[in-house]
């Protein structure tokens, strides 16, 4: 009986709203879930959860996940050498990394660039699922899992960040360059829509549901 009434003791249960900029607690006890009210401190919008969280996430989890193909298949990176044009793909940097004995970097822009993005893909896939359908197992686990997913999100644009200062460092005219391939838009937007997905969504659904 004690845990009943423990998951009943909420801020949303008693009638609280929680300002998102300034971080007061306003009382609304009987307005509906999908309230919009003014914080009487900031005059910001509150409201008890974010609207359409889980249609938006779901939206942009999966166009990431839609767009990760090209992103892993196209060439990232092209090198202008005498004239002579070499594309490479992500997986081909890891694999010269790696031939080259460079096996530290060649781990991190494996991690960074196809484990990170997947990771944050299938995360916030099983989130969303298990919303939809209920589950209430392992949820402590699940909420831990999207605060990393929020923290690791920004380590995804490391390909990104080298390809820019290679680009702007490896530039001797005629002789030899180098320039981002289409892959790199996609990734980029990856990354992007991806993050969005983790902004958007609100994880006191996962305890709502």
């Amino acid at each position: 009986m004690a845990n009943k009434s423990a998951s009943r003791d909420t801020a949303m249960a008693a009638g609280l709203m929680r300002c998102h900029d300034c971080g007061k607690l306003v009382r609304a006890d009987n307005a509906p879930q999908d309230a919009l009210l003014a914080c009487p401190r900031c005059d910001a919008s509150i409201h008890y959860r974010k609207f359409d969280a889980i249609p938006r996430s779901w939206a942009l989890i999966i166009t990431a996940a839609i767009l990760l193909f090209p992103a892993n298949l196209l060439p990232i990176m092209r090198v202008d050498f005498l004239g002579s044009q070499k594309y490479s793909t992500i997986m081909d940097g890891i694999l010269y990394f790696f031939h080259s004995g460079e096996y530290g970097i060649g781990l991190i822009i494996f991690i960074a660039s196809i484990l990170v993005p997947l990771f944050k893909i299938i995360g916030m896939t099983l989130i969303l699922l298990s919303i939809r359908f209920k589950w209430k197992t392992w949820l402590r686990h699940k909420a831990v899992m999207f605060r990393f997913i929020q923290f690791v999100g920004r380590w995804s644009m490391l390909d990104i960040f080298i390809i820019a200062l290679m680009s702007s460092l490896v530039d001797f005219g005629t002789f030899t360059s180098t320039q981002a391939g289409p892959a790199a838009t996609y990734l980029t937007a990856v990354v992007i829509c991806s993050m969005f997905a983790a902004i958007t969504f609100d994880s006191r659904l996962l305890w709502d549901a």
